[in-house]
């Protein structure tokens, strides 16, 4: 029987707490059918749409099911892109903050130094891409012994971006005795192999076709020659003056042009693709989810991983040569039930990846007209006027649970012999504090971070300031989460 309330599945009152202050007030359809299944420890393959609520639907059970006594790392979740893998660590974080679970995000191009010193540390999750994993299972600096859980998640684009080979590396890596759950929008052949080969009686789940998640979203194209393509975007931004738009191009070098031509016409812009550096790319996708600046122009790395439900415009400035990366595009709009628009720009001599699209959707993208000079200049002062005002910064999604809660920084750490024993000891030792008003403790080099729950941080901090950890008394200072 399909449960409605996430209080009807018997999880514990801290992923509870965290649930309902993340907002999660009513289960999706793909959360209705994953968690019950997942929480009995069963295969589970699951094809559902971007944007349906898929990672909550296993970080919910996973977050559940993981022995948090344990310090070596039981779950093992696996992502074709950096992005994703630090917005599903997020997720984990976010959903198990109150039972204090460990997520640990590992992929390249971040030093492996510092991932193998986090994973040497008490971690219950980790959530990466495959060509790190295996760098971390081939120095020995990953433990596998205790994954009892294996998430595959966005099967497709790790077929897209041959993965296939490391992921069944990786698998041939894990004990046998494991539940293994594989999500993916759509369902190749090879996908298909992969799961007979490598999963146990798995139960099958599809949520929705394509072209149903796609009736939340207009679908519109426009016929342009390539040399009038930027003067077409200018004319349909005026035309819809969007609150928060993705622009997709097909090339990095093409997002550097879009996104100059942009700059040059003052409109509040940024750029990510996969020439730029993590750290850039991070800052721009986090800045673009609270809502810094109104409009992304982006590559397909883009596309997956990034997780914000009130973008209402995505514009396909390039058509995407595969059709499976046209659904994932627009699926960046038309989430949490609101109503999204795309629009794709058509070049000359790509009739073929139109009528790709058109076979896989299911439906004809509807043709239209190009806006008339006199309506793109009736509604230019319009769009000038919300180009001056700055967008309305948004709440991150753990705001919320934070509100309670203060990060502590104590100038000792690992080089100091401190351990979490340590501090665990010295805090409940605190009139009014106990081990369940502990958070994450983090302890690196010379430094450990913990976090003090349940609204008494500043309580902890002043007594702090007088109080000895492990024999002598330590500079602690507040951290901003």
């Amino acid at each position: 029987m399909i449960k409605e309330d996430f209080n009807d599945y018997h999880l514990s009152s801290e992923l509870l707490k965290a649930i309902s202050m993340l907002n999660f007030k009513k289960l999706t359809k793909v959360q209705e059918q994953v968690i019950p299944i997942a929480l009995n420890e069963k295969d589970i393959v699951v094809k559902s749409q971007t944007g349906s609520g898929k990672t909550a639907a296993y970080a919910i059970p996973i977050c559940q099911l993981v022995d948090w006594e344990e310090n070596k790392p039981q779950a093992l979740v696996l992502t074709p892109t950096r992005e994703l893998a630090i917005q599903v660590k997020e997720d984990f974080f976010n959903i198990g903050r109150f039972k204090r679970i460990k997520a640990a995000a590992i992929y390249g191009k971040s030093p492996f130094y510092d991932q193998e010193k986090e994973l040497k540390q008490k971690t219950h999750i980790v959530v990466g891409t495959p060509g790190r994993i295996i760098d971390h299972i081939e120095k020995g600096t990953f433990d596998l012994s205790k994954i009892k859980y294996l998430i595959i998640d966005e099967a497709d684009e790790m077929l897209n971006m041959g993965f296939v080979e490391q992921i069944e590396t990786i698998i041939k890596s894990l004990s046998k005795e494991r539940m293994t759950m594989l999500l993916s929008a759509t369902m190749p052949k090879d996908i298909e192999t992969l799961c007979n080969k490598y999963m146990k009686d798995p139960i099958h789940i599809e949520i929705e076709g394509q072209n149903k998640a796609a009736d939340k979203i207009c679908q519109e194209r426009y016929n342009v020659n390539e040399s009038d393509k930027i003067e077409l975007l200018r004319d349909i931004t005026i035309l819809e003056n969007p609150d928060s738009c993705m622009i997709f191009c097909n090339t990095k070098q093409k997002v550097d042009e879009v996104y100059n031509k942009l700059s040059n016409l003052q409109y509040n812009c940024r750029k990510i693709h996969g020439g730029m550096e993590q750290s850039d790319r991070l800052r721009e996708m986090n800045n673009f989810k609270l809502g810094y600046f109104r409009y992304l122009i982006a590559t397909d790395v883009a596309a997956r991983g990034i997780d914000i439900d009130n973008i209402t415009h995505v514009i396909n400035y390039d058509i995407p040569e595969d059709k499976e990366s046209y659904v994932h595009r627009i699926g960046r709009t038309g989430r949490a039930g609101k109503m999204g628009r795309a629009i794709t720009f058509v070049a000359q001599n790509e009739s073929k990846f139109l009528n790709d699209i058109h076979e896989y959707i299911g439906k004809e993208i509807i043709l239209k007209e190009r806006p008339s000079l006199e309506t793109v200049n009736n509604l230019k002062e319009e769009f000038v006027l919300k180009m001056n005002i700055r967008p309305e910064i948004k709440e991150t999604k753990g705001a919320k649970l934070s509100e309670e809660i203060m990060k502590l920084h104590i100038n000792a750490g690992k080089k100091t012999k401190m351990r979490a024993v340590d501090i665990v000891g010295t805090l409940c030792n605190i009139e009014g504090m106990t081990k369940d008003d502990i958070g994450i403790i983090n302890i690196v080099d010379i430094s450990t971070f913990v976090e003090i729950l349940n609204n008494k941080g500043e309580w902890v901090f002043q007594q702090l300031q007088k109080t000895p950890i492990k024999g002598r008394l330590r500079t602690v200072s507040k951290v901003d989460i």
